[in-house]
């Protein structure tokens, strides 16, 4: 679930030799699957474990991740480094957003996630952003595209060289394109 490197837990170990004897690390999430979601990393005294936290044990030392944020800290990965600037403690968690769906979720679920995790992050830079509206019979995605997006004279290739070719090579068997349900027209809902 987590990677913790070396360094950083050489340092936890270090930190952890200056606590309460049987102090945790315990790694969380605030406000896990929005997009204010944050990361963090707090000492747990033995009187703050409660009985649904995953124990992650490690050589000299436990992490302690509580239930809500155990899928939003799949692929989790923590460091330490040290340079010329002074030493840094790095938690990188890309599902703390969004809960990572299974392989064998629903195609719905998979679909949504891709797009949330891949590629609204990308039309963020530009104001933009895509919604999942439908998956049709026949196998085609059908998006809803807002802010910098709508009315965007880069659209059609935005669907159909980024969105579409990524989510056909992804899933193939089961999506044979997408299609813009977006009005595009000029108007007070359209970004210029």
């Amino acid at each position: 679930m987590i990677t913790i490197s070396e360094s950083a837990q050489k340092h936890f170990i270090n930190l952890l030799s200056q606590q309460a004897e049987g102090t945790h690390i315990r790694v969380f999430v605030v406000n896990p699957g929005t997009a204010k979601a944050e990361c963090g990393v707090s000492y747990c005294p033995p009187d703050a474990v409660e009985e649904d936290d995953i124990e992650l044990s490690f050589d000299g030392f436990s992490a302690m991740v509580d239930a809500d944020s155990k899928g939003f800290l799949e692929e989790a990965e923590i460091d330490f480094t040290t340079d010329q600037m002074g030493s840094q403690l790095t938690l990188k968690a890309p599902n703390a957003k969004l809960r990572k769906v299974a392989d064998d979720a629903p195609l719905f679920e998979r679909v949504n996630y891709f797009l949330q995790a891949e590629v609204n992050p990308q039309l963020a830079g530009h104001g933009g952003e895509c919604t999942l509206v439908d998956i049709t019979e026949d196998g085609y995605a059908v998006l809803q595209f807002g802010g910098g997006c709508n009315g965007c004279a880069q659209i059609d290739v935005t669907v159909k060289d980024g969105i579409e070719k990524q989510l056909i090579e992804l899933m193939a068997d089961e999506i044979k394109g997408v299609k813009d349900a977006t009005e595009h027209e000029r108007g007070d809902h359209s970004y210029y």
